[in-house]
């Protein structure tokens, strides 16, 4: 008899769902089902990839619903527990106007009735029921509760309300889950068959017909023990926990032949699901843009009329005169524009973008293929003219095909959210949405996922997560495989080993990860995304919330992602927050308070001879796009000379075009001659020395050369970047045609064209690149001409990372800039720049230092000026706002240290009642403030008589300086007033041979050249932190962390190394360290199914404590005395420097005479010294030169 599923969970019953939509239809299909339905728990998550997967699968109609939670009372209370309970719903839409009712439901559900799940009430239902057919769902459906509290009676008043309002439409379900499985809930069909008995009892009774359903959470049954670890998950429990969460494991999509044996006494619920399947209509959700309408002035008849006005009034002021080829490219774009009927989105992101700089918000030169559009820059949308730079309108909007346009804006990060802000305001708040992501479980996830609730170790969890490689490299085709279990067991041996493992526990976490990988885990609010719509989004899309993660507000979001929105006919753009444009408007500022310049960013000569240079040094360490060191090794070669350099490294600095660098630099150097296949290419290659970078090239190759159309050209590009071969062969056989037919040859055709085949897929879209390289000539040249106030932005705008925090600290110290602690009398909330020229370190960077206390410490400061005394800081700052807390932050900070004669030590020393002097100033403090308060209250007295004694400062206790320094770094995330590595620095220049950031950065260089592969180096730095355990066999093992001046390095020790240097990993241990930059398991293709060892990494070979290196490893000193320099003073003052600094290093005396150019050495018999920084320090300031001989071997 046949039958159809109407009550499907997938996926998208997030984290109690594990079935792939895909393989659902697949064996629906196979079964020769006629229909299947989506309805998964209160959302709509996964209705259009499910219908996009329905139209691939033609035989098996799509049947689109959820299963709703329906609240008890109204969806708007929420008071306590009771609310927390809600009944299952499933309706299920019967055409195009019951998804829309659908929508609504859901999007309802979501906005009003969220609390803890998103809930409908009988007032929603009723109001939109039409072209629904409703069944009563399962065990916590309304009806089915009622019947097992025992409130028949309720039931069938329940039964009597949807049958009211749905008539025919209306079906009550019976399922049956009766398991003999192993660990599953047998329960559940006892339960079943009471609920189900009274059911057809109220049928007959009322006449209403009933279905029978299986309420399907996974695909096959042999999926059932993955779904079963899947709850697990989502419960957080042990799997070998007798008290978990169990499902039946019969909730998978049974045949129909099953499915009829197991309804054989009810056969006419089997016939209610045809019966319903024949009730909907299949129906399409796809639409062509639906275009926001922009308000126009009256003046203006339509939104053409009014952007052509906007376009030409801008062109007058971007151009001056025009010129025709200014209102040829005009008027053939809005020519385009109007005809795709876009006239309305131009003029809503013109709004926009005007309405930003009206508020004061930095928007970007443009981004991607929209900077194209001399609309556009006439608009002042984007700021890069496309006449100047050969940018193509084509590439943006073809005219020839009609697409949605995709203007993506970057704005100054803290002034996203006030654009986004008055695009709700301008189009109500109910056009406006967010777009939803779909987090899924990755391999490294679900590996660690199923060995959490599997109790596997976690370092055994570890160690097989660590086994998936980030990326796979591409194949003989040019692709790389996706990274996913099934690829790594193809690929990784271990991880082959391990599926294959014979403990079970190893076996069934690599089988189950494999099963649950790409199951979706959570949802998201995409970063940048956002949807403009004509109408209330709720008549187009399902609506969910979410929180803010700035104002913890509800915002709306999607229910699709931005992959199918747009599909639906849903405009989206994506509003980008740009980290450098907020770096650039704080230097602005900066400059504007420390120089009293005004600097218009955009206006700055765009040939300035310090930014080239600059570039040409490779000094572009915080510049955007041109600071990694690859980049800067190039820039050093190239010497940029003009901004087109910059725009061509932007575009040729990818894997893939990078392998054109050195051809490029040495025609830019005059090294290779320049040439070009035809002379009609010298006008379109010139600027790249005859090497084709750009896509927007190879188009105007196209038409030059063969008579291409500019739509033809485009599609050559996006074939040629795709790789599209039926496209690519009907092209090429256009190009020869056209080319032969304009006088060129078929081999000089030929060459070409292998020519764009070999690098038209990596060129770059240069609209994009040069938008985003005249972002990083900006930077560069306030670099170049404010290095403190550029600098300074750019360390506020990183506090949130101490890598690069670190890193910008160590490019200030090359460029003689000091970066001074934080000071309460100059400090500001960030990074600051001082009279002097220095940068003060921001009160920002202090944890345990709010923006209130901060504001009130600035505005106390500026009202009263510089505080004289840590007395008088706590007199005059407000201690409900600057506690105590805050108080000992900035001690241990350092915020004070310019308070003489107190020094950081003191403030925990003890005072007159045994109370930290910290805590006695703080209530000095407050009784301070308190009684001011009182004074201004008070008709009497004056400020002297209650003025309160000020404490003694106590005696400074000793206190270890590597405990304070450790607890400065613990507050701003690094050493600022000393580093504990300091009184090595004579070790660390002596001894080693890279620092931690060099050593690193070669391993991975070894990665192309094989020739560093076992190059040896030595290192120093401190132990940061270490952590011990043990492997899966049970041998011991430690990972620990070693941190230099700049750079962070991780290393493990098992075995031998373990043993012998285990001793050693001690956090704040000093070490040399001897390491080895050796290969290790990593992944390349090789046409098969095996792989090679190409990654690399450094190893330790020796270590050894970095405080014993002087003794042990220098074995002389050598003085080089002028014959005219000895004198009995000096003979005497080396004597007594000799005699207090004893040790174990011989000293040699070398007596030069420069007349007769001889020279005797001297060994002493008599002294031997330690080489303290006294007995140095004494030589470097007398003027005595010295050498040392190391005998560095371990």
């Amino acid at each position: 008899m046949p039958f159809v599923h109407l009550h499907v969970h997938t996926q998208y019953s997030i984290l109690d769902g594990a079935a792939s939509i895909k393989n659902l239809f697949k064996r629906a299909a196979q079964d020769n089902q006629i229909a299947l339905a989506i309805t998964d728990h209160g959302n709509m998550f996964g209705v259009k990839e499910f219908l996009d997967t329905a139209d691939k699968t033609s035989s098996v109609k799509p049947i689109v619903g959820s299963e709703f939670y329906v609240s008890k009372g109204s969806r708007f209370d929420k008071r306590g527990r009771e609310d927390q309970s809600s009944y299952h719903l499933v309706l299920l839409a019967k055409n195009i106007q019951g998804y829309k009712n659908l929508i609504k439901l859901s999007s309802y559900a979501f906005i009003e009735g969220t609390y803890y799940k998103p809930r409908i009430d009988r007032e929603l239902i009723e109001k939109y029921h039409d072209n629904l057919i409703c069944t009563s769902a399962c065990l916590a459906g309304e009806v089915s509760r009622a019947i097992m509290a025992g409130n028949i009676e309720d039931a069938e008043n329940t039964v009597k309300w949807y049958k009211n309002l749905f008539g025919e439409d209306y079906y009550l379900e019976l399922q049956r889950h009766q398991t003999d499985v192993e660990g599953a809930d047998k329960s559940t069909f006892e339960l079943q068959e009471r609920v189900n008995k009274v059911i057809l009892q109220l049928a007959e009774k009322l006449k209403v017909k009933v279905v029978a359903t299986n309420d399907v959470h996974f695909v096959a049954q042999e999926d059932r023990e993955a779904h079963d670890r899947l709850i697990c998950l989502t419960t957080n429990s042990d799997y070998s926990s007798p008290d978990r969460l169990r499902y039946t494991k019969q909730e998978y999509l049974k045949s129909q032949e099953e499915m009829e044996a197991i309804f054989a006494d009810v056969p006419q619920a089997l016939e209610s699901t045809v019966e319903i399947a024949n009730k909907i209509e299949r129906f399409k959700i796809d639409s062509d843009p639906i275009m926001p309408h922009f308000p126009i002035p009256d003046t203006f008849s339509d939104s053409d009329e009014y952007l052509r006005h906007l376009t030409y009034e801008g062109a007058k002021i971007r151009y001056g005169e025009l010129r025709p080829e200014h209102t040829e490219r005009i008027d053939f774009e809005l020519g385009t524009i109007k005809k795709m009927g876009y006239p309305d989105y131009f003029l809503i992101v013109q709004d926009f973008i005007a309405a930003a700089r009206d508020m004061s918000v930095w928007v970007g030169p443009g981004r991607g293929s929209a900077a194209g559009s001399v609309v556009a820059y006439c608009l002042k949308i984007t700021d890069i003219d496309p006449l100047k730079y050969d940018l193509l309108f084509e590439r943006f909007l073809n005219p020839d095909r009609i697409s949605m346009p995709d203007i993506d804006i970057d704005f100054d990060d803290d002034g996203r959210s006030k654009v986004l802000k008055y695009v709700e305001d301008k189009y109500g708040k109910d056009h406006v949405s967010h777009v939803i992501t779909f987090g899924t479980m990755a391999a490294k996830s679900a590996i660690r996922d199923i060995a959490r609730i599997q109790n596997l170790p976690l370092s055994e969890s570890d160690r097989l997560a660590k086994l998936v490689p980030n990326k796979f490299p591409a194949d003989s085709s040019g692709k790389a495989p996706e990274v996913n279990l099934e690829n790594c067991r193809r690929l990784v041996p271990e991880i082959k080993e391990a599926f294959e493992s014979a403990d079970p526990l190893v076996r069934d976490t690599m089988e189950f990860a494999g099963k649950l990988e790409g199951n979706v885990r959570n949802t998201g609010v995409h970063a940048c995304a956002i949807i403009i719509g004509r109408d209330d989004l709720r008549e187009f899309i399902p609506i969910g919330i979410a929180k803010d993660k700035d104002t913890g507000e509800d915002i709306w979001v999607s229910q699709y992602d931005g992959s199918q929105i747009e599909k639906v006919g849903m405009l989206k753009m994506d509003f980008l927050g740009l980290k450098t444009l907020s770096i650039l408007k704080e230097a602005v500022e900066n400059i504007r308070k420390s120089r009293g310049v005004v600097v218009d960013i955009n206006s700055i000569p765009i040939d300035d001879k310090e930014t080239f240079e600059l570039f040409s040094r490779g000094d572009s360490i915080a510049t955007f796009q041109f600071e990694s060191d690859g980049m800067r090794k190039w820039l050093r070669e190239l010497k940029p000379t003009r901004f087109e350099d910059l725009i061509a490294m932007n575009a040729l600095y990818r894997p893939g075009p990078m392998d054109y660098i050195p051809d490029f630099v040495d025609r830019k150097r005059g090294l290779k001659q320049i040439e070009y296949d035809l002379p009609e290419m010298k006008e379109i290659l010139e600027d790249t020395y005859g090497i084709t970078v750009y896509q927007e090239q190879v188009m105007l190759l196209s038409q030059k050369v063969a008579g291409f159309s500019k739509g033809e050209a485009d599609g050559l590009r996006k074939a040629m970047g795709k790789k599209i071969k039926s496209m690519m062969d009907s092209l090429k056989e256009q190009f020869i045609k056209g080319g032969t037919g304009n006088g060129h040859t078929i081999e000089i055709l030929e060459k070409i064209w292998k020519d764009w085949e070999a690098f038209a897929q990596y060129a770059f879209n240069k609209s994009h690149s040069t938008c985003y390289a005249w972002i990083g000539y900006q930077t560069a040249y306030l670099k170049a001409h404010y290095p403190a106030e550029f600098m300074a932005a750019t360390l506020s705008r990183n506090l949130d990372n101490m890598d690069e925090i670190t890193k910008y600290m160590d490019e200030c110290k090359r460029m003689g800039i000091s970066v001074l602690g934080p000071d309460v009398n100059e400090s500001d909330y960030k990074f600051t720049v001082n009279r002097k020229g220095n940068i003060r370190f921001g009160m920002a960077g202090i944890k345990g230092v709010g923006l209130g206390a901060v504001e009130n410490i600035v505005s106390t400061r500026d009202t009263g000026g510089p505080f004289e005394s840590i007395f008088d800081f706590v007199e005059r700052v407000n201690p409900s706002v600057v506690g105590k807390k805050t108080i000992e932050s900035l001690i241990y900070a350092g915020a004070f240290d310019y308070f003489e004669p107190v020094k950081r030590e003191q403030y925990l020393a003890p005072g007159t009642r045994d109370e930290p002097f910290v805590e006695i100033l703080y209530k000095y403090g407050q009784r301070f403030h308190n009684d001011t308060i009182a004074l201004g209250n008070s008709l009497f007295g004056t400020h002297e008589s209650i003025k309160p004694v000020r404490p003694e400062i106590p005696v400074a206790m000793e206190v270890d300086k590597m405990e304070l320094l450790k607890r400065e770094r613990e507050l701003v995330g690094m050493f600022l007033s000393a580093h504990p590595l300091d009184q090595y620095r004579f070790e660390i220049k002596t001894f080693t041979s890279n620092t931690i950031g060099e050593a690193a950065e070669l391993a991975s260089q070894a990665l192309q050249d094989s020739s560093l592969r076992g190059k040896e180096m030595i290192i120093a730095g401190m132990v940061t932190n270490s952590k011990s355990s043990v492997t899966k066999t049970g041998r011991p093992f430690v990972s620990f962390s070693v941190e230099d001046f700049n750079g962070t390095i991780q290393f493990s020790l098992f075995g031998k190394d373990y043993e012998n240097f285990m001793k050693y990993t001690h956090p704040g241990t000093p070490l040399l360290i001897k390491v080895a930059i050796l290969q290790k398991y990593g992944f390349q293709n090789n046409g098969d199914d095996s792989a090679k060892q190409v990654d690399c990494e450094l190893k330790v070979r020796s270590m050894r404590l970095l405080s014993n290196t002087r003794e042990d490893f220098i074995k002389s000193i050598t003085l080089s005395l002028p014959v005219s320099m000895i004198t009995k003073n000096l003979r005497r003052d080396l004597t007594n420097i000799f005699k207090e600094n004893k040790g174990s290093t011989r000293v040699v005396v070398k007596i030069l005479d420069y007349e007769t150019q001889i020279s005797v050495e001297f060994v002493s018999i008599k002294y031997s010294v330690a080489l303290t920084d006294v007995l140095l320090n004494y030589l470097e300031a007398n003027g005595i030169e010295w050498s040392i001989t190391p005998t560095l071997s371990f």
